[in-house]
């Protein structure tokens, strides 16, 4: 059962910092960057060209897989922008991925909220650029229905003929695209479940995160920016697999 998704944001206030992250920033300054619905904290190490990002998750968080992140980050890194995984590794405390940064900020940075419209437009356009960068025949990763029914916890029916194969970004929540300052798609992050499947997988719920991001009303602008029309079928299918695993 996925989290909500408000538990996600840009934290405030005082964070603490893993002692594995001090080590890994080297001196270099340390700003939370992100709080996942599961409490993983992302950090960024230092400012400028030679900033990088180190992801953390507690102890005794499953859904969280760092070594197949990087391995689909290196997978995807030969077709389109992503971050380049550097190291991993646990301790008693936690997993951690430690990354290069890749240039633009995260789509729900304060000043693309005060700008939702041109935000949801880049959010789709980003997607499309992906799904057809991605070779899917290729692809080892696999996120089809059939995998991800088997850890649904609700009876979902029958779902929907596939309308097109592509490698999915697997979350592909607004937190997850960058934009350069004019507004327009520079990248992606957090390709944990990047795999095959129907590209509704990814757009049904690219434009449902635009609601809980910037409010109501800016999904539309989601598909505009794709390319595609809304299949309103699909989109209910994918939003209630989403939910339900």
């Amino acid at each position: 059962m996925r989290h909500p998704p408000e538990l996600s944001a840009i934290p405030t206030g005082r964070v603490a910092v893993p002692a594995v992250v001090e080590r890994l920033a080297h001196g270099r300054s340390i700003t939370p960057a992100w709080r996942n619905e599961l409490g993983g904290l992302t950090f960024r190490l230092g400012d400028g060209d030679q900033a990088q990002y180190v992801k953390w998750i507690a102890t005794g968080t499953p859904e969280i897989d760092f070594p197949a992140e990087a391995e689909r980050l290196t997978w995807a890194r030969r077709w389109i922008v992503v971050p380049t995984a550097i190291d991993q590794g646990v301790d008693a405390d936690g997993a951690w991925l430690l990354t290069t940064a890749v240039p633009g900020r995260s789509a729900v940075e304060p000043r693309w909220v005060a700008r939702p419209a041109i935000a949801a437009a880049a959010i789709g356009h980003g997607l499309r650029v992906l799904h057809d960068a991605l070779p899917v025949a290729d692809c080892p990763y696999d996120w089809s229905v059939e995998r991800r029914l088997a850890a649904a916890t609700s009876d979902l029916g029958p779902p929907p003929s596939i309308d097109r194969l592509v490698v999915c970004h697997g979350d592909a929540c607004a937190p997850n695209t960058l934009l350069h300052d004019d507004g327009t798609f520079a990248a992606h992050v957090d390709l944990g479940a990047l795999g095959a499947a129907d590209r509704w997988a990814d757009l049904a719920v690219a434009a449902w995160s635009t609601e809980w991001n910037y409010g109501p009303g800016y999904d539309g602008l989601v598909y505009s920016g794709y390319g595609v029309t809304p299949d309103t079928e699909r989109i209910a299918y994918y939003r209630g697999l989403w939910t339900a695993t």
